[in-house]
């Protein structure tokens, strides 16, 4: 839960459609004894009664419409070109994140060993096919007697197409280079991502203030680690010691960033305008914790009809789970948090035999080892 979500929540217009026509109606009768000494009394289907119904539904709209508009004004509520309108008061550094280029590390192998060194240029493309292509972004050089050198690359598109590439399968060489025999991805590419969705960009305009500190709060390296792109989901930063910063990362879902991603947010962090010169950064990924998910869960015989569609749901409330435990650094191990999500899938009861619950700290991350989910029968 991020502090937006604990902030109480408002509205500016309370009234519903019933107390709308109860109180148009009300007044329409007063006014109706006034005016005429007579007391009437609108029954229903009387056709004023639905006139005065018809009117209150449009002004019940009105109402909602005022409601949404004023909320767009709080950055609890704001979304889509309301949000970007917020995030414009603090220039252009409250903009939208756009798609981010997936990244990845390409090696280029020489056919044999050159007296020479042999120049790979920016921007040589190599390539896992159907029309994705990943770039090198600097020139570099295998030097003299050497066979390979291992190059930083990115997908030429924005998105998420450039990502889980496995080490590999970047084979195929589109621009060739004299002597280069062969390339090939070394870790998974990863890091790509579509423009910046309104959760995330909220929680980041909550933060951006922290970035005005020139004195590195731990919430300004949270927020200019999310600046990076919007492939980061969460950010950890902690200080083992006086003077050094640690920065722990995650992608979406849980994913682990790989040396190329991490290297790249560590060079940006240590941008002088970011790192206070005090600071002695580090960027990491979070250390891993594994648990393994036992149990065995029952269905209400009452129940007995929808037995199939429940246990499909139960083992949609698993992985839910699983997802949950791993997209947040630090976030303990909390079987009392698989029940609830079992027992809202339609079980009666469930029995876990493991994981227990287990503190983690804010530089690791718990993630899925083995998952066994027993079904134990109608009860």
């Amino acid at each position: 839960m991020s502090a937006l979500d604990s902030l109480p929540d408002i509205s500016f217009v309370t009234t519903d459609v019933e107390t709308l026509l109860n109180n148009m109606v009300a007044e329409y009768e007063a006014a109706y004894l006034e005016q005429t000494g007579e007391t009437k009394t609108l029954q229903k289907g009387d056709p004023v009664r639905i006139w005065i119904y018809a009117q209150a539904l449009r002004l019940f709209q009105a109402y909602q419409l005022i409601d949404f508009s004023a909320k767009q004004n709080l950055l609890k509520y704001s979304a889509g070109n309301y949000l970007d309108n917020l995030g414009a008061r603090y220039g252009s550094k409250g903009a939208r994140l756009p798609a981010a280029k997936a990244v990845t590390t390409v090696r280029y192998s020489l056919s044999a060993v050159q007296s020479n060194a042999v120049t790979i240029p920016a921007g040589n493309r190599s390539s896992p096919g159907d029309n994705i292509f990943f770039a090198t972004k600097v020139v570099a050089e295998i030097a003299a007697g050497q066979t390979y050198i291992d190059v930083a690359v990115e997908c030429t598109e924005a998105g998420t197409a450039g990502n889980g590439f496995t080490p590999g399968q970047i084979k195929i060489l589109v621009d060739p280079i004299p002597y280069v025999a062969s390339v090939s991805n070394t870790v998974t590419s990863q890091g790509g991502s579509d423009v910046e969705d309104d959760d995330n960009y909220r929680e980041r305009l909550f933060l951006l203030p922290e970035s005005f500190s020139v004195a590195g709060p731990s919430e300004a390296y949270e927020y200019f680690a999310k600046q990076y792109s919007s492939a980061i989901a969460d950010v950890k930063v902690s200080t083992p010691s006086a003077g050094t910063v640690d920065v722990r990362f995650i992608l979406q879902d849980g994913e682990i960033p790989d040396g190329t991603l991490i290297s790249e947010v560590e060079a940006y962090l240590n941008d002088r305008k970011r790192r206070p010169l005090t600071d002695s950064l580090t960027v990491q990924a979070p250390t891993t914790v594994s648990y393994d998910i036992t149990l065995t869960y029952y269905i209400n015989q009452d129940d007995s009809g929808f037995a199939l569609s429940i246990q499909a749901a139960v083992g949609a409330a698993v992985t839910e789970f699983t997802t949950w435990q791993k997209s947040k650094i630090g976030r303990d191990i909390n079987p009392s948090e698989l029940t609830t999500m079992i027992i809202q899938a339609g079980a009666k009861r469930v029995v876990i035999t493991s994981p227990e619950y287990t503190v983690i700290t804010d530089t690791q991350l718990a993630i899925v080892d083995t998952v066994t989910v027993t079904y134990g029968g109608l009860e």
